[in-house]
């Protein structure tokens, strides 16, 4: 830890809490919003407790190479959290198989000052969330500085809870589009064997599609059968 930096990222890390978890993860083919509320202790203050709620904003998946993986898009974060990201980046597994599009977008609703204890806050607040009934709210115990980090932290642990069920989402997806599109390829080909005429539109769907090598050896036996 940096000695003129107490307080740096890794503090935050070490030191957030999930007291609830989203029962819902994260959506595989589309942008998920997750309504946080993080409960921290004030610095230099007896039974002071802050409560912050609001919203992250995190993009729908998509399966990358690691050199494809870009970096977080955090406008509205602070520098700490920045390091935190560009630690994530360079050292998360998950994060290199999947990219969350995270641009995190975090909207700030209010926030507020208790006089309690931090316990019972955390216990009042619990009762508030789950009267609500809501799959995507969650319940941080975190720090005061820097408290965007506890809300990265928040996401990473989503990231993990939901990146197993994402893959396979989106592999699913893939196959099905896989084995549509060889379908209509036997179908075009089926199509021009009847109809010559259709064998240079055959060629170019061919072509746009980049399946000329994987089936040029068909395509020309199909050729020489039409000029017989």
């Amino acid at each position: 830890m940096n000695s003129q930096n107490p307080f740096d990222f890794w503090y935050a890390v070490n030191n957030t809490e999930l007291i609830t978890a989203p029962s819902s993860r994260l959506e595989t083919f589309g942008d998920t919003i997750v309504n946080y509320y993080l409960v921290t202790e004030l610095m230099d203050s007896i039974d002071k407790v802050r409560i912050r709620e609001g919203h992250l904003k995190a993009l729908k998946p998509e399966i990358i190479t690691p050199q494809g993986l870009g970096q977080m898009d955090l406008p509205d974060f602070g520098s700490e959290a920045r390091k935190y990201a560009d630690w994530l980046t360079e050292n998360a597994g998950d994060l290199r198989i999947l990219q969350y599009g995270f641009r995190v977008q975090k909207q700030e609703l209010k926030e507020y000052v208790i006089s309690d204890n931090i316990e019972n806050v955390l216990d009042r607040v619990k009762s508030e969330v789950e009267a609500k009934d809501d799959p995507l709210s969650s319940i941080l115990r975190g720090v005061e500085d820097p408290w965007e980090v506890c809300l990265l932290k928040l996401m990473v642990e989503l990231v993990q809870h939901s990146a197993s069920g994402n893959i396979k989402d989106i592999q699913n997806r893939v196959r099905v589009q896989e084995q549509n599109r060889v379908q209509q390829i036997d179908q075009a080909f089926l199509d021009a064997s009847r109809n010559h005429a259709l064998i240079n539109d055959l060629a170019e769907m061919l072509r746009k599609n980049g399946l000329w090598d994987k089936y040029e050896d068909r395509f020309f036996a199909l050729v020489r059968a039409s000029e017989r």
